[in-house]
C-alpha cells in the first residue's frame, strides 16, 4: 500500500528541512537557472537528501525533482508511479528571509496524487495527507492533528493569493468574486502554504490564473484532497500530473469539494479562460 511509505517520507522531508536551515538568513549565494528562476545551495542540499532517501526507500520508483528535471518525455511517459519533488518551494521567500518556504514531496500514480507531504523547515510544522487518507499537521513537538476544509465562509469570503504572482485574468476574477460575495478578505502567503490554509479551514478558495509548475502544487494538492478539498482546472477536471512536454500547470482553482458556491466559481473562472 502506498501509505506505507508515508512515515518515511515525513522523516525525509524533515531531514531535508534540517539541510536547508544552515543556509537560511545567511549570506547565501544565488544563481539563476535557465528559466531565470533562482537556485541556492539550500535547494541543492535538500535535493541531495531527498533524492538519496527516496531512492533508498523505493528503488523502483523514479524521482522527478525541480533540481533534476531534465528527463525526456519518452522516458517519463512510461512511468506509472513516481515521486514529484520540490526540495525548496518558495526560494524567493527563503532568499528574502521569510519563513514561508517549504519542502514538498508527492507520490504520483497514473497522473494522480496518492499523498503529499509539505514541511516548513523554519517552524518544524509538517502537513500531510491524500484522498482517502485524511489530512493532518504535526508541529515539531506534538501529536498529529486532523484538519478539514470549511465549506462556508466564517465571516468574509477569504481568498488565498500569491505574494508575487498574479495576472489580468486573476484580477478580473477577484473583481467578479467581490461582486458576488462582497468585499473579500485576502490572505497573502508564499509557496505551497496557500493550499494548506485551505486544508486547515482558514480560507475559502485559492484561484491561480498565473503559471505554476507541477512540483509547486502536487504535494499540497494531496494535503488538500485529504482534507476534503480539490484542485480543478478551468474545465472543472481534477488537476493531474500526466506526463507532458512542459512541466507547467494549467490555470486552476483550489477549493472545498462540498462548497455550495463551487459551480458558480467554476463558471466565473471559465468565462475568463
Amino acid at each position: 500500500m502506498s501509505q506505507a511509505y508515508l512515515p518515511a517520507v515525513i522523516d525525509l522531508v524533515q531531514r531535508a528541512g534540517h539541510a536547508i536551515l544552515p543556509h537560511w538568513r545567511a549570506d547565501v549565494a544565488v544563481s539563476q537557472k535557465a528559466d531565470d528562476s533562482p537556485v541556492t545551495a539550500a535547494d541543492l542540499a535538500a535535493h541531495a537528501v531527498l533524492a538519496a532517501g527516496l531512492c533508498e526507500l523505493a528503488p523502483d520508483v523514479p524521482v522527478l525533482s525541480e533540481e533534476d528535471c531534465d528527463i525526456a518525455l519518452s522516458e517519463r511517459a512510461s512511468w506509472q508511479r513516481w515521486w514529484l519533488v520540490d526540495p525548496l518551494d518558495g526560494t524567493k521567500e527563503f532568499i528574502a528571509g521569510s519563513e514561508e518556504f517549504t519542502v514538498n514531496v508527492a507520490l504520483i500514480e497514473n497522473g494522480r496524487v496518492l499523498f503529499g507531504v509539505v514541511g516548513i523547515p523554519a517552524t518544524g510544522r509538517c502537513y500531510y495527507g491524500g484522498a482517502g487518507l485524511g489530512a493532518f499537521y504535526r508541529d515539531a513537538e506534538g501529536e498529529p492533528q486532523a484538519i478539514q476544509v470549511r465549506t462556508a465562509p466564517a465571516e468574509a469570503f477569504t481568498l488565498v493569493a500569491s505574494k508575487r504572482h498574479s495576472s489580468p485574468a486573476q484580477e478580473r476574477l477577484l473583481a467578479d468574486l467581490r461582486a458576488r460575495f462582497g468585499e473579500l478578505q485576502l490572505a497573502n502567503i508564499g509557496s505551497s502554504l496557500k493550499f494548506c490554509l485551505l486544508a486547515e479551514g482558514r480560507a475559502d478558495c485559492y484561484p491561480r490564473l498565473a503559471p505554476t509548475s507541477q512540483w509547486d502544487t502536487a504535494a499540497a494538492q494531496g494535503v488538500l484532497e485529504g482534507a476534503g478539498g480539490e484542485v480543478l482546472d478551468l474545465r472543472g477536471s481534477v488537476l493531474d500530473y500526466s506526463a507532458r512536454e512542459s512541466y507547467l500547470n494549467p490555470s486552476f482553482l483550489a477549493l472545498p469539494q462540498a462548497a455550495a458556491w463551487r459551480a458558480e466559481l467554476i463558471h466565473l473562472a471559465q468565462a475568463l479562460a
